[in-house]
């Protein structure tokens, strides 16, 4: 019998949980995620995903329920989940280095992940749109931009975050601080874009 929507979220809020704490939620803990109060009635969901061979249960202990974690796109993240895939300079760019540095998981605010990563910021260049030194871009994975939109681009395999100026004859990238100059690519260096700016998350007392 297919999984109800139900079913389907209980069982991504148990992978959820084991993700971010590192350990599986006790019936009572599902139930009060998701307003049941009888643990009879959390037991018929977790029957039918075991049925289903989505998880699997050992009735001993309070934490019993085993679920395996969905890989997604080779880099060991789950479903709806954004990488970090490493740092972003937001004032001189810097090498960019491409490593697994943790997960996004707004996937309310962005709809598909397929082709979204982030980049944890480095600098204040572009504090006056709002990106501030700490910020996580969203970026949406593509090689092209229109003009004036925020890339992330790449200039002779450094990554920075800029608005995108093609002129005639040349390309500037324009930062969002006064402080801060165009950074002018001249033709023939190595260039290209890595994506567009989606968004940004900021966390608080860091």
């Amino acid at each position: 019998m297919p999984l109800n929507e139900r079913s389907k979220d209980i069982l991504a809020f148990i992978r959820r949980f084991q993700r971010e704490k590192g350990f599986p939620p006790t019936i009572r803990e599902i139930g009060a995620a998701f307003g049941i109060a009888s643990t009879n009635g959390v037991r018929y969901y977790l029957n039918r995903l075991e049925a289903e061979g989505e998880i699997h249960r050992s009735g001993k202990i309070s934490r019993g329920i085993g679920v395996e974690l969905d890989p997604a796109d080779g880099n060991g993240s789950a479903p709806g989940v954004i990488p970090i895939l490493g740092r972003v300079a937001a004032g001189e760019p810097i090498l960019a280095e491409q490593s697994l540095e943790g997960e996004l998981e707004p996937t309310t605010m962005f709809g598909d992940t397929k082709s979204l990563f982030a980049l944890k910021v480095r600098g204040d260049s572009m504090i006056d749109a709002g990106i501030h030194d700490g910020d996580y871009v969203i970026v949406r994975k593509q090689d092209r931009a229109e003009p004036g939109a925020m890339v992330v681009a790449i200039i002779e395999n450094e990554a920075t975050v800029k608005f995108y100026r093609p002129r005639s004859s040349y390309i500037e990238l324009e930062p969002a601080n006064e402080k801060y100059e165009p950074i002018v690519v001249a033709p023939g260096t190595p260039f290209g874009i890595a994506g567009v700016v989606r968004g940004v998350i900021r966390t608080v007392g860091r």
